[in-house]
């Protein structure tokens, strides 16, 4: 029996996770494993967080921007309590986990959208010398961020979880970069992290689009041989 037949059973071989910030938000969720709660509800309050977080970044002004990033600190943590609700009580779904996906782009569009939006909105001074807009440097960092999800999503389609694994280090991923915003934020630093994602972004993407073209010409003739396969069976 699972604990789908039974919602009062958790289950007890579910791995602990390796990331910190996983272990935190599993304790967390451990009261609502045999409630109501969904991991979609989880990523709806995710999402809506985030949603704050870079209208607070598009205003502008020091208080507001410090305000936005601590918000998007907390969109990125509650990020993880769906994942973690979902793998213990065994309440995963195939929409689930795109609509996990989805809020997760949005989220990071955003938020350099609204980084761009802010900055250029505040001080013409904050941006003199550079060689575009901040809003314009904003959106690139953000289709780029939207082009790595959307090939992750693909990635991950073909070859399951383990093809989309990123890098970690000491407990740490590489998304978890974005914890380090509100002091980007805290030492005027908007500007030049704008620019460092404006340039980053676009490269990593590049870099995702190399490696989603491997995947697919390695799993092209497989996807053949499964559909001769399922021709002769036909044929029978």
């Amino acid at each position: 029996m699972t604990s789908k037949d039974n919602p009062s059973t958790t289950p007890t071989n579910v791995p602990p996770p390796k990331m910190w910030d996983a272990r935190l938000a599993r304790r967390l969720i451990m009261p609502l494993v045999n409630t109501r709660v969904t991991p979609n509800h989880l990523t709806t309050v995710r999402l809506l967080i985030g949603l704050a977080g870079a209208l607070y970044l598009a205003r502008g002004g020091y208080g507001w921007t410090n305000l936005g990033a601590l918000l998007i600190v907390v969109s990125n943590f509650v990020d993880h309590t769906d994942g973690e609700l979902a793998r213990v009580s065994g309440k995963s779904s195939r929409i689930g986990h795109f609509y996990d996906l989805a809020c997760d782009a949005l989220v990071t569009v955003l938020l350099f959208g609204g980084l761009g939006y802010g900055v250029q909105a505040a001080s013409v001074q904050a941006w003199i010398g550079l060689s575009a807009p901040p809003f314009l440097l904003g959106c690139v960092a953000g289709v780029a961020v939207a082009l790595i999800f959307f090939l992750r999503m693909r990635i991950e389609e073909m070859e399951g979880k383990a093809g989309t694994r990123q890098g970690s280090v000491g407990g740490f991923e590489t998304e978890d970069v974005l914890y380090l915003l509100p002091l980007v934020t805290l030492f005027s630093g908007v500007t030049p992290f704008l620019i460092a994602a404006s340039v980053g972004a676009p490269l990593f993407a590049a870099w995702v689009v190399i490696d989603y073209r491997r995947v697919v010409r390695r799993s092209r003739p497989l996807q053949d041989a499964k559909q001769e396969a399922s021709q002769m069976w036909v044929s029978r």
